[in-house]
């Protein structure tokens, strides 16, 4: 395939088509026709996959998917330009794959990406908890976490910016749904759900708390859900995809963020949350991978898994705040069949639930 052609200096090649989200055949033949000459139209076969609740994603090949060449085409959820930077969301894509961590992008469309298919399998919630694929994954982390920035100078972490950008969209989304309940005289459509004020009081008491653990920023994907990881048996590796949040964050926000997300997306369940003893084993190797893939020593002690311990406790609380306020949003702006409502419900309480308790670890 002509690299060139997609990529002059670091720009990615931008095609101007948009592709219908209801019939979206059309448009994907467009973008193939530019990405895959040689692919007869009639050989084309396209796979929609529905792991994601943001974006629709469709896998595209001729033979098989497993085959090399297949195209993955995301288009992007309706309204999600609000809260995703999809120029960051490109320049992470690019960081990723030049580490060898992550597939390579092909283009970018009106309103949506093109990339490589990762071979392998989606993981699920069981195998997420089995040793030998949870230190993979901590592993892999680990190696991410050790990318430094370009820049070479100290980067801010992304928690408060885009936490107080989600809080002044809910503040505005309330507003104007209080506006459209008086209009249609019908109770509130975000009950349950705290007030601005409150949720608004929570994140400064946060930021104060967290702010002065001295964790480290460094390179996250933070969203790393189980749809997220991609899991290949033959080679024994996995890989993480989907960087629409990806950015310099708290080290202990990444992890504990895919702590919470052992209790599910669809049906919440925190009891499935990882055990202290998992959390502590994951650590560990996580710590090995982060040091070694730094270039420092891989020597780990307990003192120093049980300091990441007590922090990322307290980030997974930043973490069910930070997605309690995105599903708030999401419950108004997104047109995916998913019931965004409880799931921020569900985040929030966790998050009151055990405040006090991480807090004061």
């Amino acid at each position: 395939m002509d690299r060139g052609f997609l990529v002059a200096g670091n720009q990615l090649v931008h095609v101007d088509v948009h592709v219908n989200e209801q019939e979206p055949r059309g448009g994907i033949l467009a973008l193939l026709s530019r990405l895959r000459p040689h692919w007869k139209t009639q050989d084309i076969q396209m796979k929609t996959f529905t792991e994601g609740i943001t974006n629709q994603l469709i896998g595209c090949y001729v033979g098989s998917l497993q085959d090399s060449g297949c195209v993955l085409v995301r288009l992007y959820g309706k309204m999600t330009e609000l809260y995703v930077n999809r120029d960051r969301e490109v320049e992470m894509f690019q960081v990723l794959h030049s580490h060898g961590c992550g597939p390579e992008i092909y283009c970018s469309f009106q309103n949506g990406i093109c990339y490589e298919f990762v071979q392998g399998t989606v993981l699920d919630d069981e195998l997420l908890r089995q040793p030998s694929i949870y230190r993979l994954i901590a592993a892999e982390m680990g190696r991410i976490h050790s990318i430094q920035p370009n820049c070479g100078r100290p980067v801010e972490p992304l928690l408060w910016t885009k936490m107080s950008h989600f809080l002044t969209l809910v503040q505005s989304s309330f507003k104007s749904s209080a506006a459209e309940q008086r209009r249609a005289k019908s109770p509130a459509a975000l009950q349950d759900v705290p007030s601005f004020e409150t949720l608004s009081a929570e994140m400064q008491s946060l930021r104060r708390h967290l702010s002065h653990l001295d964790c480290p920023t460094v390179l996250c994907h933070n969203d790393l859900l189980t749809k997220n990881i991609i899991y290949n048996p033959n080679e024994g590796m996995v890989k993480f995809i989907d960087y629409e949040y990806a950015d310099y964050n708290y080290q202990a926000f990444d992890i504990g963020n895919h702590f919470n997300e052992f209790a599910g997306v669809n049906e919440v369940n925190y009891s499935l949350y990882p055990s202290r003893e998992l959390q502590r084993d994951w650590l560990t190797t996580y710590l090995e991978s982060y040091k070694l893939s730094s270039g420092r020593e891989a020597t780990v002690t307990e003192a120093e898994v049980t300091q990441l311990y007590v922090q990322v406790c307290k980030f997974s609380l930043a973490s069910n705040f930070f997605w309690g306020l995105w599903a708030i949003l999401q419950s108004r702006f997104s047109s995916i069949d998913f019931d965004f409502q409880r799931y921020a419900t569900a985040r929030l309480n966790y998050y009151f639930e055990k405040k006090e308790e991480y807090l004061a670890l």
